[in-house]
């Protein structure tokens, strides 16, 4: 019986310096798949011998896969566990290191920005742009050392974390711990799209369904309004009272409003179902892309957008 393989402590300090340029090449198409790719090669080469087994390897990881570059290190752990054990005889197949990837790369994704983007580095922004201010040269040292210290730690030693709990799934295959773990993380990162869809899909339908004269009193007399700080003062509280309906004696009714009073955000839904539904038909990304912006053009000029 050959040896095990394994991933000594220094092709795992390859993979996670490299991780580091992981948005290096990315594409709108697969997006951050070439900088994966680039990122595992030192483990391949190690794990796999054979020139045909490194390049079925990589033709995995070239598919899509996007999240967090910082977060991205325990994916990367997980992974390049599941990729020892498969060189190493267990059944382990191409779906379920995908899906391993896409199951995790959702969740970790809505957690790396707030941390790392909202909260540390504005931080030590924070702490260095004072220092500058008065004129210490510490300032722009302190910001620069202590950021890549944090951001090089955190991606080693999570990545270390990914490796060990990898490790641990792939022992017990046989008790369906990979299948249960893959689908509870993808559907928690499709519970977390679906959450983010009204927020980053943005679509109006703005064509007038109806247009009503309101009653007096309904709207904001601009007529009555005094040209000083006093008509100030009412005109604001008048709006305030009467919202954005109280600014035109017209009040107009779009189709949005009525598709908004149905089910807010239904558009965007559905847009975003579309999209999915064609990626499964295996419709180029590039092709959506570029569509969505030709009918997003056309309905603008039309006036139906």
């Amino acid at each position: 019986m050959a040896d095990k393989i394994t991933l000594s402590k220094k092709d795992r300090m390859s993979v996670a310096w490299r991780h580091q340029f992981l948005q290096g090449s990315w594409n709108y198409e697969r997006m951050q798949n070439g900088g994966w790719c680039y990122s595992i090669i030192p483990a391949i080469k190690k794990l796999y011998t054979n020139k045909e087994d490194q390049i079925a390897a990589l033709k995995r990881h070239m598919e899509f896969y996007n999240t967090h570059p910082y977060v991205s290190a325990p994916v990367m752990g997980v992974v390049l566990a599941l990729e020892e054990e498969k060189a190493n005889g267990a059944e382990i197949d191409d779906q379920a290191i995908q899906g391993v990837k896409v199951g995790m790369m959702g969740p970790l994704a809505g957690v790396g920005d707030p941390v790392f983007w909202y909260t540390v580095r504005p931080i030590l922004g924070a702490l260095g742009a004072s220092l500058a201010m008065s004129g210490s040269i510490a300032g722009p040292l302190i910001f620069f050392f202590a950021w890549n210290i944090i951001r090089m730690a955190f991606i080693w030693y999570t990545q270390e974390f990914g490796y060990q709990v990898g490790t641990a799934i792939t022992k017990d295959l046989s008790g369906g711990l990979l299948g249960k773990i893959t689908s509870g993380a993808s559907i928690l990162g499709m519970f977390i799209i679906g959450a983010l869809v009204q927020r980053w899909v943005s679509i109006s339908f703005t064509p007038v369904v109806s247009s009503v004269t309101q009653s007096e009193g309904a709207y904001i007399d601009w007529s009555a309004i005094e040209g000083n700080a006093d008509g100030i003062k009412t005109a604001l509280e008048q709006y305030s009272s009467l919202g954005a309906d109280g600014l035109n004696v017209i009040k107009e009714t779009t189709l949005q409003t009525n598709l908004d009073s149905l089910i807010p955000g239904l558009a965007a839904v559905c847009l975003t179902l579309l999209c999915c539904y064609l990626l499964k038909k295996k419709v180029s990304p590039i092709v959506i892309i570029i569509a969505l912006f030709i009918v997003g053009i056309v309905g603008r000029v039309i006036g139906i957008m």
